[in-house]
């Protein structure tokens, strides 16, 4: 079982940054594939980046933006977002799974989420 809690949300500008950070319990974080997804207002949740050992996959929407990395000794995973958009708004998910993998499928195990508002 792992137990994730993001932190990291705020309220920021159009063109600010921000960084999400997801902890994880756990001694066998360095397996599990690592991810981030974020849902909208009155939309689906989506893809937003993932991690494997060293690969890593990111949506079309938020390539050259957004960085996603992490610290095995900490069990913590990053997400590094820049110029964000109003259209980023959203609540950002951690996500795990036990495959090594970056793929935006098969995850297991969520966290409670994180409030991400982009003002114009």
């Amino acid at each position: 079982q792992v137990q994730l809690v993001e932190s990291g949300g705020g309220l920021v500008q159009a063109g600010g940054s921000l960084r999400l950070s997801c902890a994880a319990s756990g001694r066998t974080f360095s397996n599990y594939g690592m991810g981030w997804f974020r849902q909208a207002p009155g939309k689906d949740r989506e893809f937003v980046a993932a991690i494997a050992t060293i690969s890593t996959n990111y949506a079309d929407s938020v390539k050259g933006r957004f960085a996603i990395s992490r610290d095995n000794a900490k069990n913590t995973v990053y997400l590094q977002m820049n110029q964000l958009k109003p259209e980023d708004t959203a609540v950002y998910y951690c996500a795990a799974k036990s495959a090594m993998s970056a793929a935006p499928i098969g995850y297991q195990y969520w966290g409670q989420g994180t409030q991400v508002t982009v003002s114009s």
